[in-house]
C-alpha cells in the first residue's frame, strides 16, 4: 500500500476495525464468568488499604457546572472512615448530603 494520506487512512480504519473485533470477542468470553457475590467481603477503597470495608461514606453535592448533582460513595475500613469530613461544602445546596452509615447492622 503507498504511503499517501488515503492509505493511511485506510490502514488507521482496518487497525480500529480489528481493535473493536478483537475487542467484542474478549467481552463475549467474559459473559461466561460468575457474577461476584454480593455478599463477599470488600476491600477499604483507599490504595494500598487491605482492610475489610465497614463504612459506606458517601457526599452528594453541585456539579462544578450547576448543571446537577453529583454523588461519591466509597467503602471504607474503620480507620479511614474515622478521619472522612466533607469535601466538597463550597459545592453544597439544599439536597447536599453527607452520610456515613455501617454495612452491616452490627449483628455480626
Amino acid at each position: 500500500m503507498a504511503d499517501t494520506k488515503s492509505g493511511r487512512a485506510k490502514q488507521a480504519r482496518s487497525q480500529e476495525r480489528r481493535r473493536i473485533e478483537r475487542d467484542m470477542a474478549e467481552a463475549v468470553e467474559r459473559g461466561d464468568e460468575p457474577e461476584p457475590d454480593d455478599d463477599s467481603p470488600v476491600e477499604c477503597y483507599r490504595r494500598k488499604c487491605r482492610e475489610l470495608a465497614e463504612f459506606s461514606v458517601t457526599e452528594r453535592y453541585q456539579e462544578e457546572t450547576g448543571k446537577g448533582a453529583v454523588e461519591a460513595t466509597a467503602l471504607l475500613c474503620r480507620p479511614h472512615a474515622a478521619e472522612e469530613s466533607p469535601a466538597n461544602l463550597d459545592a453544597a445546596y439544599s439536597g447536599y448530603v453527607f452520610r456515613v452509615e455501617p454495612l452491616s447492622d452490627g449483628s455480626d
